[in-house]
C-alpha cells in the first residue's frame, strides 16, 4: 500500500531490500518498478485512515517495515480484504 515505507530500515536492511527486490523485477518505467509478488514483508503500523490516494482505500499510519518473512509464501500473506477487516 504505502510506497513509503522506509521508517527504521538500516542502510544495511535497505541495500539488501533493493537488491532483492531488483530480482524480483519485471518492468520499471522509470517511476515504478513491478515485482513478481514472492517477497512477504511483514510491516506494522499504528494506525488506518481513508484514502484516495491508494487503489486500496486505506493508507497504512506510520507503518514500518518489521521483517522479511521467508518462511511464508505469498499466497500466506495477508490481503486487502485483511486490512479492510481491521479498518471496521
Amino acid at each position: 500500500m504505502s510506497r513509503k515505507t522506509f521508517k527504521d530500515m538500516t542502510d544495511e536492511m535497505l541495500a539488501w531490500q533493493t537488491a532483492r527486490f531488483r530480482e524480483l523485477e519485471v518492468a520499471d518505467d522509470g517511476w515504478n518498478v513491478t515485482l513478481r509478488p514472492e517477497q512477504v514483508v511483514e510491516i506494522a503500523f499504528d494506525g488506518l485512515q481513508r484514502s484516495t490516494r491508494y487503489p486500496g482505500g486505506l493508507a497504512l499510519r506510520f507503518a514500518r517495515v518489521l521483517r522479511y518473512r521467508d518462511d511464508k509464501t505469498a499466497a500466506a500473506a495477508d490481503t486487502i480484504d485483511t486490512v479492510r477487516a481491521l479498518a471496521h
